[in-house]
């Protein structure tokens, strides 16, 4: 009986052993012309795979699933090769999706998205040769928008706008180049104006108002309003 048992388990490992050789000799293939061929699997030194894919006539095709170093379980990169375009996709070490779009060249290009862990979409971006170009969008994990901003090759260029978590625009700020500049506007919670004035190339310029209860307010009324802050954050501190 235990010959028997014996016999079993080596012709087990003997079908394993030929059926992975066989399979192996199967991958990282080149045809007539020296070019890579078929499904290739690269390995890191200690055995984990780097990347698996396919080829034909030396370029990818397909999906190709890129890994880390420490695990095989997840890809944290997928490409996928269509025609003359690549979409792309980063993930989590756990396998999370973090974001997704295109690329040319190593470029970001179009539209890319990106992810909070829940997969419900954090922020869209539009690039251009690799550089921010046009709207960005940035939501709460709700889906309400936070934040929506303009850019213009790689630099922040527009009205930059931000959202509290009810909707209500709680700042409003003109960029050119990459710097504030031009009318900025910030608000309370609750809609009312709170201060405006102008930014110069990225620093403030010229006369600032500032308002309280979304009434214009005098130096005097400021003072008070410091005055009473600070007598405040004192009785909170004794408590």
């Amino acid at each position: 009986m235990l010959n028997i048992k014996r016999l079993i388990f080596v012709c087990v490992v003997f079908i394993c052993f030929f059926s992975s050789k066989n399979l192996y000799s199967q991958v990282n293939k080149l045809d007539e012309n020296n070019q890579r061929t078929g499904v290739w699997v690269k390995k890191y030194d200690n055995g984990n795979i780097r990347y698996k894919g396919e080829f034909k006539n030396g370029k990818e095709i397909g999906v190709f699933k890129f890994f880390s170093m420490v695990s095989s379980d997840y890809p944290i990169v997928k490409k996928t090769y269509s025609n003359d375009s690549l979409f792309v996709e980063f993930y989590t070490i756990n396998g999370v999706k973090e974001s997704e779009g295109y690329m040319i060249d190593k470029k970001r290009t179009g539209i890319w998205k990106y992810f909070y862990p829940t997969g419900k979409v954090m922020s869209e971006e539009n690039y251009v040769n690799g550089k921010l170009e046009g709207e960005q969008l940035v939501y709460y994990p709700d889906g309400q928008v936070t934040e929506f901003a303009v850019y213009k090759n790689g630099l922040l260029d527009g009205t930059l706008s931000k959202y509290a978590s009810n909707g209500v625009l709680i700042e409003e700020v003109n960029y050119l180049e990459g710097n504030a500049h031009g009318v900025a506007k910030y608000f309370e919670l609750n809609g009312d104006l709170k201060e405006t004035g102008t930014y110069k190339h990225g620093k403030r310029f010229g006369k600032w108002e500032y308002y309280l209860d979304g009434e214009l307010a005098t130096e005097e009324d400021l003072k008070k309003k410091k005055k009473f802050d600070k007598s405040t954050d004192i009785q909170l501190e004794e408590k």
